[in-house]
């Protein structure tokens, strides 16, 4: 892997961009688990992953698209595109308490 990922939902507006997006949140996850293997009694919020199981990443991705309406409440248009949409769903599950 070449530098450090920064997983941005902001730059998804199609199929290709979303696919770098998503390279870009699988490699910031695994560099997150490294941080958690490295210090296991820590919060486990590692490269600002709130949500390290599965099942608590979909739970908050979830929850934010209901609370958000998708990301409605919070500015994003429905002018965006559906890939951008996704993109801010998977980004929820990782940040969203």
């Amino acid at each position: 892997m070449v530098g450090d990922p920064v997983p941005d939902p902001k730059t998804v507006n199609d199929e290709e961009s979303f696919l770098a997006f998503v390279r870009a949140l699988e490699a910031d996850r695994r560099l997150a688990e490294e941080g958690e293997v490295d210090d296991p009694h820590g919060f486990g919020a590692a490269r600002g992953w709130q949500n390290s199981t599965i099942e608590q990443f979909l739970e908050s991705a979830l929850a934010w698209a209901e609370d958000s309406r998708f990301g409605r409440n919070q500015g994003l248009g429905d002018d965006a595109s559906a890939w951008r949409r996704l993109a801010m769903f998977l980004y929820a599950g990782k940040i969203y308490e």
